[in-house]
């Protein structure tokens, strides 16, 4: 076993790669600490696989994994992790912006401070207003929502406990709440760590402005999921239960108040007449809806498992 897997996500970073392993290298062997590095290319189609082939062959501690097709960031990670074998699992970006400086002192917290999670957090980032400002935005929505006292959610460099990588599942998007998923998971000890962040010196961003309205809708999601993944019937039951008794309660008293009318003798109008009646309706059927949602959802999670869907297209480095 290692003491750290360095998992390395990337899409057409062919140019940043060699430049990135040498400095990660010379940062391990300083340290001398015992180390693998793991390159998923993303369905590259700038000849990134063929790099990571060719650093592999010079050096026994690059490993590679290619994917058939580009399938995203959180699917890159998910098959790392599966991947690693070190003690501490770092993850850092592909495009020479998160400095390898910083893995000796993630790998101190995470070992003699015992965190299970510690995120990095580019104070001084170098990115361009457009990215800055939504990204501040984004993490005080995130904050908020959470609980978890993190100033940069999003940071590719982070380090893990081993089991923590283990234990979790990151799918979809769901790679910015990583933090999130491992909190809910039940790894709570999170820390953060001020890290170093660099212009971007190959290439360019491969992420656009809609990754932040993305972003707030997987958020609502894995706030969904974390709480009501295994009891999706307590949400979509409790609010159908709800919606059925303020239905019928608001029939009750429609029908109620014609036949007080008529004991009366005192005018009336027909219930059949009466918007509210129509809207108690729907309000009962909504219930029975969303009553009905939760016990199917109960019977999706009884009977099947979530899986990744990536396929990947070959490996370099790793054991048979």
């Amino acid at each position: 076993m290692y003491q750290i897997s360095i998992v390395i996500p990337a899409y057409n970073e062919a140019e940043s790669l060699p430049e990135l392993c040498d400095w990660i290298e010379r940062v391990m062997q300083k340290n001398q600490f015992s180390y693998e590095i793991i390159i998923i290319s993303d369905g590259s189609t700038d000849g990134t696989w063929q790099v990571i082939e060719q650093i592999a062959q010079k050096n026994a501690f690059v490993k590679g994994i290619e994917f058939n097709r580009n399938y995203g960031k959180s699917a890159a990670l998910h098959a790392g992790f599966q991947k690693a074998s070190g003690e501490v699992i770092i993850t850092m970006d592909a495009d020479l912006q998160d400095d390898p400086e910083e893995i000796p002192e993630l790998y101190r917290m995470i070992q003699a401070e015992n965190y299970d999670l510690v995120s990095g957090w580019k104070q001084k980032r170098q990115d361009p207003l457009s990215k800055t400002i939504p990204t501040k935005l984004y993490n005080a929505v995130t904050r908020w929502f959470s609980g978890i006292p993190l100033h940069d959610f999003n940071c590719g460099l982070k380090a893990y406990k081993r089991k923590v990588v283990k234990s979790i599942e990151v799918y979809g998007e769901m790679h910015r709440y990583i933090p999130v998923i491992a909190k809910a998971a039940g790894f709570k000890k999170i820390g953060e760590k001020k890290v170093k962040h660099h212009p971007r010196k190959y290439g360019t961003t491969k992420f656009g402005l809609e990754r932040f309205l993305f972003g707030f809708l997987d958020l609502l999601s894995i706030t969904f999921v974390t709480k009501f993944r295994k009891r999706p019937m307590h949400f979509f039951g409790g609010f159908g239960v709800l919606s059925f008794l303020i239905g019928f309660l608001i029939t009750t008293w429609v029908i109620a108040e014609k036949i007080i009318s008529i004991y009366q003798r005192t005018s009336y109008r027909n219930v059949t007449e009466q918007p509210l009646f129509y809207l108690a309706l729907v309000a009962m059927i909504v219930g029975v809806q969303l009553f009905t949602a939760g016990f199917i959802g109960e019977m999706i999670i009884t009977n099947s498992s979530k899986t990744q869907e990536y396929i990947i297209n070959q490996s370099v480095g790793f054991e048979k």
